[in-house]
């Protein structure tokens, strides 16, 4: 029995039948639901970039001291894990019918799926243990992350889009900051509380959202025509970019930004030691006090860029301009040698890319190619997004090897070639998406 006559069977209240909107959400979503929404982006945020960042690095330093390259397998290996599953987990919450709606039910799974891994990580006596651990967390809240998108697209009309990607990309922007912050206190103390603490902020903050927030019952919704199929599944891993030109454009524009952003992002724990001759533990509260301050630089990129794009109803200018910002910075980060400087790069970065995130995550939701498949697509696009975040932290041990000294790494070229990647992406957006302004 396929998936679609399971549902079919199932009780459902009395009412007709009714199509998911082909235009998209007409009416406007209440300051509640934006409120609390972002605070669950908060969370989950919080639960995994916090150790993607930081916990991870320090946990690996403990375990096999010296070998930072192991950093990037267990990062590249739980993004590409991630990556096969998504378009799955997409369609199945498409298809989804309960009273919870389409999203809160993987809310809740994927909640107990990235505690579960992140404790494992905490107890790890060893290297593969961890990575087990690493690719059970990123699963679960990974997918907690996507069915929050989902349910934005769902829900938030076309007006309120660039200001709401805005205030989601700055709670995922200020939470692994002030969870960084956070973690330090324990660092000493307790390696469980390190991991457990981010974890238990994430589950809290989320279960809030799952219970006071708004997925509409989805048992009178109808299902999509075609039915589950292996060629179905097949097909959900791609697009095809002649039909849906935009879409494609967008896509490979988001793919070559977040490569810049992870090549210069992943091994920034072991940048900032080396740069500013400190340990690995030490970086914790550097990288803390530099957080907080692009907290500022983020809140005026994500809230400004989401707010003037709505009001002018332009969306293109603005991610152009948050890509050459942060080349810019990508510039003056690779030319650091002290934590002024450090600082300088690390603001215009964090201005740069709230303002990127916050304006393209709006062209998204506008050209989604079929809104009753709103799960898959945005699956899709999260590709451009995981495909850089698996790719890169392989990528990046060979390429800070390149001309290195001893022990000195090379990041000066690994973030010029973060900055290139990033300019790229802005370019393609601009020059090649063409129904949005």
């Amino acid at each position: 029995m396929s998936l679609n006559d399971d549902l079919a069977t199932e009780e459902t209240p009395a009412g007709p039948i009714r199509p998911v909107p082909a235009a998209g959400p007409a009416e406007r979503v209440s300051t509640g639901f934006i409120l609390w929404m972002a605070l669950a982006n908060f969370g989950v945020s919080m639960a995994y970039i916090v150790p993607l960042s930081f916990s991870l690095a320090l946990r690996i330093q403990q375990l096999v001291p010296g070998h930072e390259e192991v950093l990037g397998y267990a990062t590249g290996i739980a993004q590409a894990v991630f990556i096969v599953t998504a378009p799955l987990v997409g369609i199945w919450s498409d298809r989804t019918r309960s009273r919870l709606g389409r999203r809160r039910p993987f809310m809740v799974g994927g909640i107990a799926l990235g505690m579960a891994g992140l404790v494992v990580i905490a107890l790890a006596p060893n290297v593969p243990v961890l990575m087990v651990g690493w690719v059970v967390a990123m699963f679960g809240w990974s997918n907690t992350g996507s069915a929050i998108v989902f349910l934005q697209a769902d829900l938030v009309p076309e007006e309120q889009r660039g200001r709401i990607s805005g205030l989601t990309g700055l709670s995922a922007q200020v939470a692994p900051v002030l969870g960084i912050g956070i973690v330090s206190a324990f660092i000493k103390t307790s390696t469980f509380l390190v991991f457990f603490v981010p974890g238990a902020v994430g589950v809290t903050l989320t279960l809030l959202f799952v219970f006071l927030g708004k997925d509409p019952d989805s048992r009178l919704l109808a299902l999509p025509a075609d039915r589950i199929s292996l060629k179905k599944v097949f097909a959900s891993y791609a697009f095809n970019p002649r039909k849906y030109p935009d879409f494609g454009w967008n896509w490979f524009g988001r793919f070559a930004f977040f490569m810049g952003l992870y090549l210069n992002t992943t091994f920034g724990t072991f940048f900032y030691a080396q740069r500013l001759e400190v340990s690995v533990a030490e970086v914790g509260a550097i990288v803390a006090i530099v957080g907080l301050l692009g907290v500022v630089a983020a809140a005026a990129g994500a809230l400004g860029g989401g707010w003037l794009s709505d009001k002018l109803q332009r969306r293109k200018l603005f991610v152009l301009v948050g890509a050459v910002l942060f080349a810019g910075g990508a510039l003056i980060e690779a030319n650091a040698y002290s934590l002024p400087v450090l600082v300088v790069g690390s603001v215009v970065m964090n201005l740069s890319l709230a303002a990127f995130g916050a304006v393209d995550g709006a062209i998204v939701m506008a050209i989604l190619p079929d809104r009753a498949e709103a799960g898959r697509y945005m699956s899709v696009v999260q590709f451009a997004q995981k495909l850089p975040s698996a790719i890169a932290p392989l990528i990046a041990p060979l390429v800070i090897t390149i001309g290195a000294v001893g022990s000195l790494k090379n990041y000066t070229l690994l973030y010029l070639v973060g900055g290139v990647f990033a300019l790229l992406g802005g370019l393609i957006i601009l020059l090649k998406v063409k129904s949005v302004r």
